[in-house]
C-alpha cells in the first residue's frame, strides 16, 4: 500500500503522515528530509547550489536513509541542524534542480518496496502517480505561520513572525511555479483543509478513508 500526503510549507503533512503510518503499520518517509540532506551536504562540501551539474552529480552519488525523523546521507547522520535557517535560501534552488529531483525520486521509489506513507510536495503527482491513496493538505497563511513558529520554538530557535510569513509565502510560490514537479494536488487526491481541524482529526479522516477504500 502506498499513501501519499502532499502540501505546502507548514501544512502539517509530516506530522500527519507520521501518525497515519503508525496507525496503518507502514513506514513513514518525509521526502523533504532528503532535499534538506542534499542541501546540507552541498554546503558542507562547498558546492554552489546554483551549479546544476554539480548538484545533480552529488544527488546521484549520495545514498540517503531515513528512519523516522533521523536522516543519513552518504553514511553520515545529518539529523542535527537539518532545519537550520542557514540553508533556507539554498533549499528551494536545489529542490527545483531537475537532476536532483530525478535522482531523489528514484531513491524514494525504492523506499516504497514494502509499502509506505510518504509526505512531500510531488509524491502523488510525480513520485507515485499510481498510488493507492492520495491526500493534499492545505492551510491558511496565518495558520501556516503559527505552525512554523511553533516548530521553531520547539527546537529552541528565535521566531521572527514577519520574516517567517515572508518565507512561507515565498517558498510556496517558488514550489508552485517551478517548471519541474510543481506543488499542486493530484487530480485524484482528497484535498483536506486543516485550518479548523486538530492533528488527530486529520489523521483519523485519512485513516478512515484508506480503510474504507482499500
Amino acid at each position: 500500500m502506498i499513501v501519499t500526503i502532499d502540501g505546502g510549507v507548514a501544512s502539517g503533512k509530516s506530522a500527519v503522515g507520521r501518525r497515519v503510518a503508525e496507525k496503518l503499520g507502514l513506514p513513514f518517509i518525509d521526502s523533504g528530509l532528503m532535499y534538506r540532506a542534499v542541501t546540507r551536504l552541498a554546503a558542507d562540501r562547498g558546492i554552489d547550489p546554483h551549479d546544476a551539474d554539480a548538484m545533480t552529480r552529488l544527488a546521484e552519488s549520495t545514498p540517503i536513509r531515513i528512519d523516522g525523523e533521523r536522516v543519513w546521507a552518504d553514511g553520515l547522520e545529518l539529523t542535527e541542524g537539518i532545519y537550520d535557517t542557514d540553508y533556507a535560501d539554498a533549499l528551494p534552488v536545489i529542490s527545483a534542480t531537475p537532476g536532483v529531483r530525478k535522482a531523489l525520486v528514484e531513491q524514494q521509489r525504492r523506499m516504497a518496496h514494502s509499502g509506505v506513507v510518504m509526505a512531500g510536495r510531488d509524491i502523488g503527482t510525480v513520485v507515485f502517480p499510481e498510488a493507492d491513496h492520495k491526500f493534499f493538505l492545505v492551510a491558511s497563511l496565518d495558520e501556516k505561520v503559527r505552525r512554523r513558529a511553533a516548530q521553531y520554538e520547539r527546537r529552541g530557535e528565535r521566531v521572527d513572525e514577519e520574516s517567517m510569513r515572508k518565507e512561507v509565502v515565498l517558498r510556496d510560490r517558488v514550489d508552485s511555479n517551478r517548471p519541474v514537479a510543481p506543488l499542486r494536488p493530484a487530480e485524484d487526491a482528497m484535498v483536506i483543509d486543516t485550518d479548523k481541524l486538530e492533528l488527530d482529526d486529520v489523521v483519523d479522516r485519512i485513516v478512515q478513508h484508506v480503510r474504507e477504500t482499500r
